[in-house]
């Protein structure tokens, strides 16, 4: 097909410069409230039904050569504009890409490319044409008709200034979904890491399944819940702070491979690493250990990272990471006398805690019993150097409650974590199914509660009557999959690839 005689194709946000703000925007949305009443004065309806779209925009870009001349149906919403006369020119988005639309009065009368050089950026349309390449070889389609979807009542921030207030992209993802192009492609990327995790572990055997949210007992991490109430009941109940607990229930049932990918809360501060609502993959595996967990974990990343970037190596704010297997080892005790100067056994107990908690000088918000002083220790001498995908592994049984203890090292447990730019990724153990030791743990956890550690596990008495039924040998490992997905989109925070992050609201009484 001959290309049309058709003009530029310079990008233009809008009709006026700059983002309108104060009395300004009151104006624009009063000017678009007008055109509103005037659409439906004219028994127009602003606000349209369906549209059966052809293709995709772009559908329309990678298959010119077999489209050109084709007639297309294409929708979505409007983010450039600009008129030269009889023609008019606009970028068309939707959630592939975007398409130019290439408009004459000739083609639509007068009154139809009037109203279509009228229409506001932002406002989402459907337009029917022939596909073509203009003269300055951009891939358009030649509009013959088009029809108002939705007007929009709200202009859009304009695309040189953008939206730069973090928090308004955050409390606006709708608008910043729309502008920023970097962040519709982490929530597409996060997307299909779950598919890729959740194709890994179906082809292994694995069942997904569901627990509850809400619990009469929370447990399966430290970390304080958050409280709710049963009007019915008359029941306090907590939300979940982890899946674990009710997992391993249905491994004592028989379900051997089971996985879950949910909600998880925790009554925390924010951080770019923390937001109280978060995403985790808990999978517990039958008849396997903490061993079998780091052959999976460096595997599943492995295969996630490829189905997301294309590769296992990726960049993450200036470092490059490699999540090709096998990823490094290192042992706790090791680990951290080499770090730190400390030997295992001189936080054995509340008094050694004590003291290597005075030598190093350790500010602790907690009082500084083994379990406090190892994490201190952990955040501060070895985490931040591990860069590379690491498992640190045989942790502390203080910080450890859930872990079979490692026999010939009672103070230990078949216990890791895997580390990457200084932040955990994954937590794995091999499961303690001795319900007597775990009677025993949780009195220790209880104990540690009285002590004014509220993060302290409480007891579970129908769990621990599940595991006196007989648990199998098992492996356990939980991934955060906000962590995972920030490094696999390179994202600096946690609230750039949760959609809905946790804010304080804009309007207090």
């Amino acid at each position: 097909m001959k290309q049309q005689d058709a003009g530029g194709t310079e990008p233009e946000a809008d009709r006026t410069p700059g983002p309108p703000d104060g009395d300004a925007a009151e104006n624009v949305l009063a000017v678009r409230r007008r055109k509103l009443n005037l659409l439906r004065e004219r028994g127009v309806d602003p606000f349209g039904g369906r549209y059966d779209r052809t293709h995709t925009a772009a559908e329309v870009v990678s298959a010119f050569d077999e489209l050109e001349g084709s007639t297309v149906r294409v929708a979505g919403r409007l983010i450039g504009f600009r008129t030269h006369g009889k023609v008019a020119f606009a970028d068309l988005q939707d959630l592939s890409g975007r398409i130019q639309l290439y408009a004459r009065v000739d083609d639509l009368g007068a009154q139809g490319y009037e109203d279509f050089s009228g229409l506001d950026l932002g406002d989402i349309i459907g337009a029917e044409g022939e596909v073509m390449r203009t003269r300055r070889g951009e891939i358009s389609v030649h509009v013959r008709s088009w029809r108002l979807l939705t007007k929009s009542l709200r202009p859009l921030p304009d695309q040189w200034y953008g939206l730069k207030d973090v928090e308004l992209r955050y409390r606006r993802r709708y608008v910043d979904l729309i502008v920023n192009e970097a962040s519709r492609q982490r929530a597409l990327a996060r997307s299909r890491m779950i598919t890729a995790i959740r194709r890994y572990l179906d082809a292994r055997g694995f069942i997904e399944v569901e627990t509850p949210v809400l619990q009469t007992v929370y447990g399966g991490a430290a970390a304080r819940p958050f409280v709710t109430h049963h009007n019915a009941l008359d029941l306090d109940l907590y939300l979940r702070i982890a899946l674990e607990l009710p997992l391993k229930r249905l491994i004592v049932g028989g379900l051997e491979r089971v996985y879950e990918i949910g909600r998880v809360f925790r009554n925390e501060g924010l951080s770019t690493r923390h937001n109280p609502e978060f995403t985790m993959l808990e999978l517990y595996q039958a008849y396997a250990d903490y061993t079998d967990m780091m052959a999976l974990t460096e595997e599943l990343v492995a295969e996630t990272a490829r189905a997301v970037t294309g590769d296992t190596r990726v960049e993450y704010q200036g470092r490059a990471l490699d999540f090709t297997p096998p990823w490094r080892r290192l042992r706790f005790p090791e680990a951290l006398r080499d770090a730190a100067g400390v030997d295992v056994e001189e936080v054995a107990d509340d008094r050694g805690a004590r003291q290597v908690a005075a030598r190093l000088g350790l500010e602790l918000d907690k009082p500084p019993t083994p379990a406090a002083v190892f994490d201190e220790l952990i955040d501060r001498y070895i985490q931040p150097d591990l860069v590379q995908p690491t498992f640190l592994y045989d942790y502390p049984i203080a910080l450890s409650p859930l872990a079979r203890r490692i026999p010939d090292e009672p103070l230990l447990t078949y216990r890791f974590e895997a580390i990457v730019v200084g932040n955990e990724l994954a937590n794995a153990f091999s499961e303690l199914n001795d319900p007597d030791d775990q009677r025993e743990r949780f009195r220790a956890q209880l104990e540690l509660r009285r002590q004014g550690d509220d993060e302290a596990h409480p007891s579970d008495e129908d769990f621990l009557e599940a595991l006196e039924y007989g648990m199998p040998p098992t492996g356990g490992l939980g991934i955060g999959m906000d962590r995972l997905a920030m490094l696999l989109t390179d994202a600096a925070s946690i609230r750039d690839v949760i959609l809905f992050p946790l804010l304080r609201p804009r309007y207090e009484d």
